[in-house]
């Protein structure tokens, strides 16, 4: 069990560090995107003021049913967001296009005429916090990305179990810190970290393959549903209890939607958000009334689905469900309450932190663990790999400096990019993300041609300077800064820009750590050893 943690868990430490640190900043994946578009701050403050200014909903329904009928007929399925709260409460219409796949379109709320692609306030364009999101899962590449990372959790739960197996005092020693005894020291953190936040580890390693068995399971739904994503459709809808319709063929015209939205908002307590109409233009059609989660739902349940009325083209009421609840029974109730438990859609900005400190507790765990393996080899030299280990533990201790270190600057590069990047720049989100790969790059290059003391000093002095230099560069790029966004009451910004400092500050305390510790001498690390074991 001791062999079986210690390398399962070397092996994919790295990997599971860039997972949980960029899946704990995930979490504000939305105020990350908000920073990162300050041009479209001032649209943003404008829609919020627009949701308390009355709209002509029922007209808005008539200009939407008709631009479908003229241009998407054939359609199988069409959804109208009569006041979409993400495009400035504008009019946006969806649907299935020839592919199966969803196509959607914003209208002029007066005219139901499209908009085109450049209707928004032109900014800068960028993937925001998006860019954390699909990367914590699949590393920027949805199918050997999803199965790389999907491997690396489930050799994550191999190591907690072995981890609590075979440290037998774990729960004693949670309660013991012993500073600067080397060895001790690290394991002492990394069992702190681990067991504080287990249950989290878990739970989240867990929930993360559980939510994508689709993908990661395939061969039992490609034999009863069939290949393409049209099969992983199906299973989902039958899943969570969708009736499959068929078009009868006799035409019938969508009825007024704004009477049915009406019935549906009184029963589910809900204001509407979308209208999902299948088989439009067919005596078949089903309505589906599905409304908006406020905050305060969140707190009811851990269930994140909103309230949903179906009607049929008449107007009588087919199926109802309350916010929270599914309409698949208890597999599909498990598999969203997985999802919500992974995805902290629950409890609102309380829970997200939660997840944020035990996302980083967890990134914490991984790097102690990497850290300790190479303070153990120094002290005991190893011989796992004959004539090699030298060359091996070289690597092994090149990797450390840039899966933690490296991979941190090349976060907070991202932000630095995002602010230098000319905002008309062709491809600019690509360059972005570019950038972000480039300096980790970097990183590691740098790692392998320092000395491991220096590379630490180095990298982690750079990613305080860059932590506590961004709200400078913001002022000195947009002439904002986080007394003002506070002022304002913009507390997306200011949250970016003063979690930013607190970061400076903890590997600026770290950069100076390891720059007063002096190298150990061999005599000290081998006497040292001696000393652990006799212990």
């Amino acid at each position: 069990m001791a062999w079986l943690h210690t390398w399962a868990g070397l092996w994919f430490s790295w990997l599971l560090f860039a997972v949980f640190l960029t899946g704990s900043l995930a979490v504000f994946s939305e105020p990350i995107t908000h920073w990162m578009t300050p041009e479209h701050q001032e649209a943003e403050a404008l829609a919020a003021q627009k949701e308390s200014v009355p709209v002509d909903r029922a007209r808005r329904f008539e200009l939407a049913v008709d631009y479908m009928t003229r241009n998407h007929g054939g359609a199988g399925m069409w959804e109208i967001w009569p006041v979409d709260r993400f495009h400035d409460n504008g009019l946006t219409a969806y649907w299935f296009d020839k592919n199966g796949m969803y196509a959607d379109a914003d209208l002029d709320p007066d005219t139901g005429a499209e908009l085109d692609d450049h209707h928004e306030a032109a900014g800068r364009a960028t993937l925001g916090g998006s860019h954390f999101v699909d990367f914590h899962y699949t590393l920027h590449d949805a199918n050997l990305g999803l199965w790389i990372v999907a491997f690396a959790s489930m050799a994550m739960l191999v190591a907690l179990i072995s981890g609590v197996v075979t440290h037998k005092r774990i729960f004693k020693d949670f309660f013991t810190f012993r500073a600067r005894k080397g060895q001790r020291s690290w394991l002492d953190a990394h069992n702190a970290v681990a067991v504080l936040t287990l249950p989290f580890q878990f739970m989240i390693a867990y929930t993360g393959i559980v939510i994508s068995s689709a993908a990661l399971m395939p061969a039992p739904i490609a034999a009863n549903y069939g290949a393409g994503p049209d099969a992983a459709r199906r299973y989902l809808a039958e899943m969570e209890g969708e009736e499959t319709l068929v078009r009868s063929g006799i035409a019938q015209a969508v009825p007024a939607l704004e009477p049915i939205v009406a019935h549906g908002e009184r029963l589910i307590g809900q204001t509407a958000r979308a209208i999902v109409i299948r088989n439009p233009e067919d005596s078949s059609m089903r309505i589906g009334v599905y409304g908006w989660n406020e905050d305060a739902d969140t707190f009811r349940s851990i269930s994140a689905t909103t309230g949903m009325a179906e009607f049929s083209a008449s107007g009588e009421l087919l199926r109802l469900r309350p916010p929270g609840g599914v309409l698949g029974g208890a597999p599909s109730l498990a598999r969203q309450v997985m999802s919500d438990l992974h995805m902290a859609k629950f409890g609102g900005l309380a829970i997200k932190w939660l997840y944020f400190v035990c996302g980083l507790a967890g990134a914490a765990m991984m790097g102690t663990g990497a850290v300790l393996f190479m303070v153990k080899r120094r002290a005991r030299h190893g011989d796992e790999f004959g004539g090699a280990t030298a060359r091996v533990y070289r690597l092994i201790e090149g990797l450390n400096v840039a899966a933690l270190a490296g991979l941190a600057i090349a976060c907070i590069g991202y932000f630095w990019a995002n602010r230098l990047l000319p905002a008309a720049l062709e491809n600019r989100a690509a360059w972005e993300l570019r950038g972000f790969f480039l300096i980790w790059a970097l990183t590691l290059v740098h790692a392998w041609l320092c000395s491991p003391r220096r590379a630490w000093i180095a990298q982690l002095g750079l990613l305080s300077a860059l932590c506590l230099l961004l709200p400078l560069l913001s002022f000195a790029t947009l002439g904002d800064h986080p007394y003002a966004q506070i002022a304002r009451g913009d507390w997306e910004s200011a949250g970016v820009e003063l979690g930013a400092l607190a970061f400076g500050v903890l590997s600026g305390w770290a950069a100076l750590h390891v720059w007063k510790r002096p190298a150990s001498a061999p005599s000290r690390r081998k006497s040292r050893a001696n000393e652990e074991a006799a212990a």
